[in-house]
């Protein structure tokens, strides 16, 4: 279990700083293993302890919900030793694992949030409708344009973005989106959501 160790601090080592060649092979000479095996394994690790932090973040942390707190850590334990229980692991594997994801999952989770990208939210939205009913080469013409003005917060701060385009386009992005909704609403991309957060 002490390679299991070796790779474990690897991996946290790799979440908080980034790759580390050299320690890898360090790694692999002191338990004299290849470097591709270490380095694989520790990718390996990292790529199961953030997955796992990831599932794990979306759980309601409040007083009113202490019994459903801990009755949803107890299920993701099991979710964890299921998860790695297909991998044909020994059970005494299995259970250093999930110790090692439990002794580290908060800093893990600190970490993951400390990596989102933080992305600029909708605030609010102006539009307006433009008309051109003639020129001076053409007296009859009907010529709309739709100018909008979004309004986003990001960091504290508000921005905006000016957008202007006919309402065909408009109508079509429209049509986009919803079909996008609608498709969100389709198991397999409800899966793919729960396992998201």
């Amino acid at each position: 279990m002490s390679s299991l160790g070796e790779l474990g601090r690897l991996a946290l080592e790799q979440l908080r700083r980034g790759a580390a060649p050299r320690a890898c092979e360090t790694a692999a000479r002191k338990l004299n293993i290849g470097v591709d095996i270490i380095q694989h394994g520790v990718e390996g690790l990292v790529y199961l302890l953030t997955e796992s932090s990831k599932l794990m973040a979306s759980l309601p942390f409040h007083k009113e919900f202490g019994d459903t707190l801990k009755i949803c850590l107890h299920i993701s334990e099991v979710d964890f030793q299921d998860s790695i229980h297909v991998l044909g692991f020994s059970d005494e594997l299995n259970k250093s694992l999930l110790q090692l994801y439990l002794d580290n999952r908060k800093e893990i989770r600190s970490i993951l949030g400390e990596l989102a990208p933080r992305l600029p939210s909708y605030h609010s939205l102006e539009w307006r409708l433009d008309v051109q009913l003639a020129s001076r080469s053409l007296r009859q013409q009907i010529k709309p344009a739709v100018t909008m003005k979004l309004h986003l917060n990001q960091n504290e701060d508000q921005t905006a973005q000016v957008l202007q385009t006919d309402p065909a386009t408009l109508l079509h992005l429209i049509q986009q989106l919803e079909q996008a909704l609608g498709e969100m609403k389709m198991n397999h991309c409800r899966r793919i959501v729960r396992n998201m957060k």
